[in-house]
């Protein structure tokens, strides 16, 4: 066991853990932040997606060892932005919120794409929630809501 300690959604925190568990496991069990799920557990499906010193990653990859230090903001974090706000009215407005399962990885994809390109194209924003995996939109309807935040949010990212 070590003592870690790292930024969540703005806080400092510390916690005694084992170095080798993973971020996702911490963030759920420790801190109660349940936005971030559990889907393959391999890092292919996006559901745990969280922010870590402002890049996207799969928490299910990241050790609690490879967390200290960092700054790591997750969906419960991030919904208190205006940003946040505007992309999910954009998402709910386009229908791109069905099952909800995806939805807070799809989230911090898109806020990791467009706070590193606030105006990306169409291809762009594929590309950016390429890691995310979504059953029920077929993808587009998310395209077409994170274009929408993007132009209705000019100079938000």
């Amino acid at each position: 066991m070590e003592v870690l300690s790292f930024k969540l959604n703005g806080q400092e925190v510390t916690l005694k853990t084992d170095p080798f568990r993973r971020l996702l496991d911490i963030i759920r069990e420790d801190f109660d932040c349940k936005g971030a799920k559990e889907g393959c557990g391999e890092g292919e499906c996006g559901a745990c997606a969280v922010l870590l010193d402002g890049r996207l990653v799969n928490s299910c990859l990241i050790t609690a060892a490879m967390a200290a230090g960092k700054n790591i903001w997750t969906i419960e974090g991030y919904r208190e932005t205006e940003r946040f706000q505007l992309l999910k009215n954009k998402l709910a407005e386009h229908g791109s919120l069905q099952c909800g399962f995806c939805t807070p990885g799809i989230i911090m994809a898109a806020e990791a794409l467009l706070s590193k390109n606030p105006n990306p194209t169409e291809v762009e924003v594929r590309e950016g929630i390429s890691g995310n995996l979504c059953r029920c939109t077929g993808y587009t309807m998310i395209v077409d809501a994170i274009l929408s935040a993007a132009r209705e949010g000019d100079g938000l990212w």
